[in-house]
């Protein structure tokens, strides 16, 4: 588009299934600008923890991680009488003795075949077979799994470290310690525990702590980081509590007091900034983070309960097309698990709203569920929780603020059209963020009509080139990718440039009912290239939508153009 510097123009796109119709004309404005959301610091959670408190409070016997000895007998009951408990354990089961088929937990893997540059690869590897192995020992006893329990972990344990330059890797490998240690019940020989709860301090949590004082930048961050870093360190702390006490509840009392800040990015109304894969990951080691608090303590902090928190589970849900596919912003891949959601029914046995439970996936064949999460079986014991008390409607039109605010349209459960859109705001420089502002997906009889690129590549092929692929400047290797660029998405651009890495699109205006629409003020994205930009997006009828761009060119703007 060619436009003089004094114009007002209005792009508008017309989608149904077979037809899809520009039209560009002169318009005045039909939005006025808000101010853009600034939130509010962290809300802190309820914070007890000292020596004192810990020695007073703890639980003294095992288990004491998630389960204890009452989660366990309701459990087991559960085992006995609920269809679903019992083919979820069954496919544990199954998962459990897949572990024989491997060698013992090593560093062997070669670098060029691991997804990123360093050991998670293996520590997730590891925490996947604790949960799997563990769990089966907890419910029957069998010497089998407890035998192999005893050979990862002391393997692992003797790995020179568990790569503290990547906190994830320690995150995730003290988790896996812990539980196994915790699930055993004291079980395992007396130099392997031994050995297990000094790797637990020395390889875990003191790296955890920089040496001449401060925190690790994870400890007090805002991203999936924290949520995994502080699972693992809190998993390890209650581990080593009696012989470590001091060390313990410092590094407790640390981990509640830096949770907020991961927890107030679901804020205002539930959106994860990083999208609803990495909402799985960093939501399901806030979970486990609260299943192991109330086992070991009786109380969560306040975790269930922080504001947004909840609201997450719609934003999650929400994010499901009806084609299978999720909305797949920002470094999210668009395919979602063939099984149940584990970290969404944590929600449910908090609520018992069972819109949060996906009944029919968990009944799946055993067989059929194939490889599970690395913590289905921690997720089982929440799963056993669960007692039905609503069944809570997903919202035909949704919209959430935030660092990365969204909007949702669709045609409800029964909708024969199977109507689909995702669209968003945001900024190139939040986690794990795109240039993305003013994209959307959009799908209609199950069939995606409008994509967004999503994350088509691993981390570590690119990382080993040597590209800087997690630096955000205006000029940074990031956005030389199409699918981090503004170019990759259904979004426009202006003189062929790049969007301002660090100007928010808001979504200034949102109308639910029958006919809803979504506003999308871009004008900070194109800050220095035009005036102003507002994106308006209508579900006009059952089966279409309108996108209306209403752009203010300025002496700068030379060119406009739409993916």
């Amino acid at each position: 588009m060619e436009g003089n510097s004094k114009g007002l123009v209005m792009l508008k796109q017309y989608i149904t299934l077979n037809t899809l119709l520009l039209i560009v004309f002169l318009s005045t404005p039909a939005f006025t600008q808000t101010s853009e959301h600034h939130p509010v610091g962290p809300i802190p959670l309820d914070n007890p923890l000292s020596t004192t408190f810990l020695k007073e409070n703890l639980r003294k016997s095992l288990p004491r991680l998630v389960l204890n000895s009452e989660i366990e007998k309701k459990l087991k009951a559960k085992l006995k009488t609920d269809p679903v408990i019992q083919n979820v354990y069954q496919a544990i089961k199954l998962n459990a003795e897949s572990v024989f088929e491997k060698t013992i937990i090593n560093l062997e893997i070669p670098l060029e075949e691991r997804t990123q540059d360093n050991q998670l690869d293996i520590s997730r590897d590891m925490l996947y077979r604790i949960n799997m192995l563990g769990l089966v020992y907890r419910m029957e006893k069998d010497l089998r799994m407890l035998h192999r329990i005893n050979e990862e972990v002391v393997a692992a344990c003797n790995f020179p470290t568990w790569y503290p330059r990547h906190f994830l890797d320690v995150g995730e490998m003290s988790l896996a310690i812990a539980l196994a240690i915790d699930w055993t019940e004291g079980n395992l020989p007396k130099s392997t525990i031994d050995l297990a709860k000094k790797s637990l301090i020395e390889k875990g949590i003191m790296p955890s702590w920089p040496e001449g004082g401060g925190h690790s930048h994870w400890a007090y961050g805002n991203s999936n980081w924290n949520q995994v870093c502080n699972a693992g360190m809190i998993a390890a702390s209650i581990t080593v509590a009696e012989i470590e006490p001091e060390l313990a509840s410092k590094t407790l009392h640390r981990a509640i007091d830096g949770m907020v800040y991961a927890l107030a990015e679901y804020g205002p109304d539930g959106v994860y900034p990083e999208g609803s894969t990495y909402w799985s990951y960093g939501t399901s080691f806030s979970v486990v983070s609260a299943a192991m608090f109330e086992s070991a303590f009786e109380t969560d902090f306040g975790i269930h309960d922080y504001p947004a928190f909840k609201e997450s589970a719609f934003f999650r849900i929400l994010s499901n097309a009806p084609s299978g596919l999720m909305y797949n912003f920002g470094d999210c891949g668009d395919k979602r698990s063939k099984d149940g959601d584990f970290p969404l029914a944590w929600f449910a046995s908090k609520t018992g709203n069972k819109t949060f439970y996906e009944k029919e996936l968990f009944l799946k064949p055993p067989k059929e569920m194939g490889k599970l999460s690395r913590l289905a079986g921690a997720s089982i014991v929440w799963m056993a929780q669960f007692e039905e008390k609503n069944a809570e409607a997903i919202p035909t039109a949704w919209k959430g603020d935030g660092a990365n605010p969204v909007a949702f349209f669709n045609g409800g459960s029964d909708d024969p059209h199977q109507y689909y859109f995702g669209g968003k705001g945001g900024r190139g420089t939040v986690n794990h963020g795109n240039m993305d502002g003013g994209s959307f997906v959009f799908e209609l009889y199950g069939i995606r009509w409008v994509i967004d690129p999503g994350n088509y590549h691993r981390y570590g092929p690119i990382e080993r080139t040597g590209f800087k692929l997690w630096s955000k400047c205006q000029e940074c290797d990031r956005w030389k990718l199409l699918n981090k660029n503004n170019f990759g998405h259904s979004t426009i651009s202006v003189n062929d440039q790049l969007h301002v890495v660090d100007g928010m699109a808001s979504i200034v205006d949102f109308q639910s009912g029958i006919r809803p629409e979504a506003t999308i003020d871009m004008t900070p994205t194109f800050q220095g290239q035009l005036k102003s930009a507002q994106r308006r997006f209508i579900k006009d009828s059952p089966a279409s939508l309108i996108i209306e761009d209403h752009i203010e060119i300025s002496e700068e703007t030379s060119l406009i153009t739409g993916n």
